[in-house]
């Protein structure tokens, strides 16, 4: 699981320890870590040696599969990966399904770049009539990558945008009074707190480059509040310049850019942020402390510097894969609308050894649990005896781990019709090693999926949580953000925090997320009988999806149903 900007805050809170994952796609290697604690000989032998009943059982032979050291972290480009995609190919095939790829396939051939910085890059400030002032790497900035092109050679003006955020809806317009075509925006780190959770992680993201790009601005440099560097300061970033990132190509090879023609300059530190306001009528000591107040608005201006930035790319192409199956519906009227099930396949591959010397990255929870869950949706529709009314789009993503790229290959170019794709339920790292009293539906209640959710629950006798850390705005951090940003109506389901669950989710979250101890065998045992619950309670939701009268359809006024034009928002 990624999620932009990663769950690396939500580890923070609730276990002091902060993990290096970046969903704004970039991938650095993992930090070296100490080995996890792990159960006796004894206890994993137990384990491992355990009968279980059929779908258990089923459950844990996939995960064995895909979790095991001979597929290397399943990291998508690799060989490995790519067994894991014929295997669940072959398993979508023993489950009934069409193929839904290309050419008759059941795999999606998704064209990627790769591309990483081939050097640290330069940037300097000039003043009119003054000399250059050069910023040091990893003191005062971090340059960024451009996928789009080798060589990045910008000299422009630069003007301040506050937050850079355009949202009417929340009473904010940080461009007014401010032209920015052909030149450099700089922006706050972030977004103010004052705004809904789920619509401020979009906006301090996503939104904040589109809103750039709207306005023709031709780069953009993110500024460091006293609060986003003490989570992670420039010296911290500095340590990852040169990591590999991923994005899809278009039909010439260049890579996607959510903000076409507005390039990501870099990231300034509270050093280089006070070279660049040098000379400004505000200073940027008064807006660094301004930041920390939710209510604070900043007027834009143009900054007294021109900047000039350079930076070199290392792009290279590759080729993964999305795997996809199709249960036909069988209702004349509804079957060619298509309910798509989504995880995610890849994990981070190979990386630095942990204390154990361990360099395999297996993901077991993340994500194979949810390919295993999504394999044996499959099979439960089969053996039901009962067609779905709609079709069911079985999808197992690739590129997850480098900013949600493979579902975003899929979603912009689907192998249905685009306007027949009804609703996305995702799976990604579902933690199961605990009897789960109750399940948090991120997003479901954005749209008239939140009742279907809540029955489902109740069906298998558990409750339907509030999210209880909605200020990690965990709704725009995986697979289905991609199809969000399609107007198509998502949930991504989580094992909820009731009874045991906080504590599964610290434990998990501190001592295996993004570690090599995310094995089969955890430091907190896989619970296989909570595994096939929450198939059981995913099936119920894609089988009342599939057979309801009426398409799923955004609230009315919805912030995202109504950004991206989805059904029913306006």
């Amino acid at each position: 699981m990624p999620m932009f900007r990663s769950v690396s805050a939500f580890a923070l809170l609730l276990s002091s320890t902060a993990f290096a994952h970046d969903h704004a796609h970039q991938t650095a290697q993992p930090p070296a870590t100490p080995a996890a604690p792990q159960p006796s000989e004894a206890e994993a032998n137990a384990a491992a040696n355990a009968v279980l009943p059929p779908d258990q059982a089923a459950m844990k032979a996939h995960i064995l599969f895909l979790a095991s050291d001979q597929l290397k972290g399943r990291e998508a480009g690799t060989p490995e990966y790519d067994v894991a995609a014929q295997y669940v190919a072959s398993q979508f095939y023993a489950a009934g399904l069409r193929p839904a790829g290309d050419a008759g396939s059941y795999l999606q051939r998704v064209p990627l770049v790769s591309y990483k910085a081939a050097e640290k890059g330069t940037m300097s400030f000039q003043r009119r009539g003054g000399q250059a002032v050069p910023l040091v790497f990893g003191e005062d900035f971090v340059t960024g990558a451009d996928p789009e092109r080798a060589v990045t050679d910008i000299t422009a003006p630069v003007v301040f945008v506050g937050y850079g955020i355009d949202a009417p809806e929340f009473g904010r317009n940080d461009y007014r009074g401010v032209d920015v075509k052909g030149k450099v925006v700089a922006f706050l780190d972030g977004a103010p707190a004052g705004i809904p959770s789920e619509p401020r992680a979009h906006l301090s993201r996503t939104g904040k480059m589109e809103a750039a790009s709207k306005r023709g601005a031709i780069g953009a440099i993110t500024l460091q509040t006293p609060e986003s560097a003490k989570v992670r300061s420039i010296a911290r970033l500095a340590e990852s310049w040169d990591g590999v990132r991923m994005t899809w190509a278009d039909g010439q090879g260049v890579g996607h850019s959510e903000a076409p023609g507005v390039t990501s300059l870099g990231t300034l530190g509270p050093a280089g942020a006070a070279k660049l306001f040098e000379g400004a009528s505000t200073p940027w000591a008064t807006i660094a402390a301004r930041s920390a107040d939710p209510k604070a608005r900043f007027k834009a201006f143009q900054l007294p510097a021109t900047a000039t930035v350079r930076l070199k790319t290392t792009i290279a192409p590759a080729t993964s894969y999305n795997v996809a199956g199709l249960l036909p519906g069988s209702d004349p009227k509804l079957k060619d609308e298509v309910v798509v099930l989504t995880a995610h396949l890849d994990h981070v591959g190979v990386g630095r050894a942990d204390a154990s010397g361990d360099t395999i990255y297996n993901g077991a929870m993340d994500n194979a649990v949810g390919i295993a869950s999504l394999i044996e949706e499959a099979k439960r529709f089969k053996a039901s005896g009962k067609p779905p009314r709609r079709s069911i789009m079985f999808l197992a993503v690739t590129a997850e781990e480098k900013g949600l790229v493979g579902a975003d290959y899929f979603a912009t170019n689907p192998t249905v019709p685009k306007a027949n794709m009804v609703a996305n339920v995702n799976l990604d790292m579902p933690i199961i090693t605990y009897k789960f009293q109750d399940v948090v539906a991120f997003g479901a209640d954005r749209s008239s999926l939140g009742p279907i959710v809540r029955r489902a629950a109740a069906n298998i006798g558990v409750g339907a949580a509030d999210d209880p850390l909605p200020e990690q705005s965990f709704f725009v951090r995986s697979d289905h953000y991609r199809f969000v940003q399609q107007g198509v109506p998502s949930v991504f389901l989580w094992p909820g925090p009731g009874g045991p669950g906080k504590e599964a989710w610290s434990t998990f979250l501190a001592t295996n997320y993004h570690r090599p101890s995310d094995e089969v065998v955890q430091t907190a045992p896989i619970d296989w009988e909570s595994g096939a619950r929450f198939i059981e309670v995913n099936y119920q939701i894609a089988r009342e999806i599939a057979d309801a009268d009426q398409r799923p359809v955004w609230n009315k006024g919805d912030f995202f149903g109504t950004l991206y034009k989805g059904p029913m928002a306006r």
